[in-house]
């Protein structure tokens, strides 16, 4: 039995398919984790987990979840770690411009360079005996929003093998993970629609075929926000507190884990497309797609035989 299921929560639409004999009760089952997940993880909720660390900074520790303690000190990691734009820390910054939302404007330069003055990995401080998070610095915030949903396409499809599914399809807003043959596909392969940056969603610049794998894509035409004649996208430089001036315009990596891909396009997203490009090629467990602001195609050696232009 296959069953195909599509949501709105997290900012973002869902869409899930389990192949199973149990399929409608594992879809139900999947429905609850996610509403659990948002609450733990979400920082646009003033009731979640993380929330209250947030609210909790420069005050005290707050004692978590496992989960949550182990994404936070993933993303710690991976913010320190370099070449990288990727930072967890970013929250308060995020926050004043809040683009995405009906609310978000253009903050003055004063208050950019408060919140770029919060932005520091180092004082997200861990402690693992207690499981709890400490900011140590009054009004940071931790933002998850370039990690949460490949941890949760992970989590969800490892429950999902566990109840030993023929296939499934998860897809939290453009990162998407399948398992198992498509079924809805002679040769099994799900085929995924690389966006053309340029053109309306779903105007495609190629297509994979991919098989057991995640396919994560970043780009600056996914969210906007315009003021003054002036176009800002919601990838944010933290070391100048506004959208990262680049000349990619997407990034797309594909990986066996959905959080890798997600680490990694947080990581090079912005950074200079050789370094980028060399260090997707020179990495064993990801491969990746560079579109430029021009329409220039990089694909990686381990993509070439899989990945076919529409030029």
């Amino acid at each position: 039995m296959q069953v195909q299921k599509t949501l709105h929560m997290m900012g973002t639409t869902i869409d899930i398919l389990v192949e199973s004999d149990q399929a409608k009760e594992l879809l139900t089952n999947v429905c609850y984790f996610l509403q659990i997940y948002d609450h733990r993880f979400s920082a646009n909720r003033n009731d979640s987990e993380l929330m209250a660390v947030n609210n909790s900074a420069g005050i005290k520790a707050v004692q978590v979840e496992p989960e949550l303690f182990e994404l936070i000190e993933i993303g710690k990691n991976q913010s320190l770690t370099q070449p990288s734009n990727l930072d967890i820390a970013i929250g308060s910054l995020v926050k004043i411009w809040h683009i995405g939302f009906d609310d978000a404007r253009l903050p003055s330069q004063a208050l950019i360079k408060k919140q770029l003055a919060l932005i520091n990995p180092h004082d997200i401080i861990l402690d693992a005996k207690e499981q709890s998070i400490f900011l140590a610095k009054k009004d940071m915030q931790i933002d998850l929003g370039a990690l949460a949903k490949g941890y949760i396409a992970d989590k969800l499809m490892m429950y999902l093998k566990e109840q030993e599914v023929t296939s499934a399809m998860i897809n939290l807003g453009g990162n998407l993970l399948v398992y198992g043959s498509n079924p809805n596909r002679s040769q099994g392969f799900w085929h995924i629609g690389i966006q053309n940056p340029k053109l309306p969603r779903n105007q495609h610049i190629g297509l994979l075929k991919v098989y057991n794998q995640s396919v994560v894509t970043s780009g600056i035409y996914e969210r906007h926000f315009q003021t003054k004649g002036e176009d800002y996208h919601h990838i944010f430089d933290k070391k100048t507190g506004y959208p990262i001036k680049t000349d990619m315009a997407s990034l797309t990596i594909v990986s066996a884990s959905s959080l890798d891909g997600e680490i990694w396009t947080s990581r090079l997203f912005g950074l200079p497309i050789p370094l980028a490009f060399k260090t997707i090629n020179q990495t064993d467990f990801i491969e990746g797609i560079i579109i430029t602001r021009e329409n220039q195609l990089l694909i990686s050696d381990g993509l070439k035989h899989i990945f076919t232009s529409y030029y």
